[in-house]
């Protein structure tokens, strides 16, 4: 089954216990070793299976014990920023330092028209 936008959290939760306890007996683990080593009770692995809700830290610690912590990322990845933010951040190019010339004229300048 595909998890979709509507889909209910009650339906969300059955779905992704049963691919909990696929993962789990793919990789030949029981209930009551993944319990182990994710600190629960085994009625914890077991509820979870079922599609019972579960706290966040129980399935961050079952998700490591089946090797998918890594998969997290992708749930919610990084904000990154925005092109404004980025174009507000980007280093601005350094000016270049302007020296006063002193004035070479020593009589005020005139058109030549003049008499």
């Amino acid at each position: 089954m595909k998890i979709e936008k509507k889909t209910s959290p009650e339906t969300i939760l059955l779905e992704l216990g049963k691919r909990i306890a696929n993962r789990r007996i793919e990789q030949g683990i029981t209930q009551a070793q993944s319990a182990e080593q994710a600190g629960v009770g085994k009625r914890t692995i077991e509820r979870i299976e079922a599609g019972g809700d579960i706290q966040l830290t129980t399935l961050i610690r079952l998700l490591g014990v089946l090797d998918l912590a890594g998969n997290l990322d992708q749930l919610i990845p990084e904000a990154t920023p925005s092109p404004m933010e980025m174009l507000k951040n980007q280093a601005r190019p350094r000016k270049r330092a302007v020296t006063k010339k002193p004035n070479k004229l020593k009589k005020p300048w005139k058109w030549g028209d003049e008499q």
